[in-house]
């Protein structure tokens, strides 16, 4: 990524470029093949993985980019929504003007990145993949625009936010199977850091004391119940 970014121009219908970025084949193709009916002048790229985006963002400076979130970092990797997320973060940092749309069925996990979002000066629109073409279309109609839509995140709505170290701790305890003490560890701070953590996460989850056993659960499995619904974790 040390190529510099060159300055996001719009482009006239005829000259349009388009990327995008989906590692599973049929999605693929079934996105290039609606995009190509819907502009039929524009030049529209494919990408597969992170690492191949970025390289065409830098080379075609195109108007849009359509973005899965599980992806590979590179060729022969496993597809991860970090990675998706992680570019979308290089996008936004390297372009700033950017007009992209998310296409994907973990829209959710788009709350992790919310402030770069609010930020972001280009068009950034929402598509679960179960939408109908037409609505997709419609959406990355929008992004042309430099239209901002992303209600179908519920926690983008809600005003949910949380930082960076709670998210390590959510991933550590949930995907890695962590305990507390491992988990501070980890993350070279004090274990009663890491349960100052706990505090903040179900707070802004809305997940209090009174919440223990309830419906048999513990606090620790509701709030990876809510984190997941939230998106927070896969």
């Amino acid at each position: 990524m040390s190529t510099p970014p060159v300055p996001h121009q719009h482009s006239t219908l005829a000259e349009q470029t388009i990327v995008i970025v989906d590692d599973h084949e049929i999605v693929l193709t079934g996105t290039l093949s609606a995009l190509q009916q819907q502009y039929p002048q524009a030049q529209i790229l494919t990408a597969q993985t992170a690492q191949e985006a970025i390289a065409q963002v830098q080379q075609f400076n195109p108007d849009l980019v359509v973005v899965d979130l599980s992806i590979p970092e590179t060729a022969g990797e496993t597809a991860q929504t970090e990675h998706g997320l992680r570019l979308l973060r290089d996008l936004m940092g390297l372009f700033p003007t950017l007009n992209i749309t998310v296409q994907s069925t973990y829209v959710k996990a788009l709350v992790r990145i919310r402030s770069e979002i609010d930020a972001h000066q280009g068009g950034f629109t929402v598509t679960d993949k179960g939408l109908s073409s037409r609505e997709m279309l419609t959406r990355v109609d929008w992004a042309l625009q430099g239209v901002t839509h992303t209600k179908d995140i519920s926690g983008l709505q809600a005003g949910l936010e949380v930082k960076p170290e709670w998210l390590t701790v959510l991933s550590l305890a949930f995907q890695e199977g962590l305990q507390d003490k491992t988990i501070a560890q980890r993350m070279y701070v004090k274990e009663r850091t890491v349960r100052h953590y706990w505090t903040k996460i179900q707070d802004v989850l809305g997940i209090y004391p009174e919440d223990d056993k309830k419906d048999g659960k513990n606090l620790r499995t509701i709030t990876e119940i809510r984190a997941r619904e939230e998106g927070l974790i896969d």
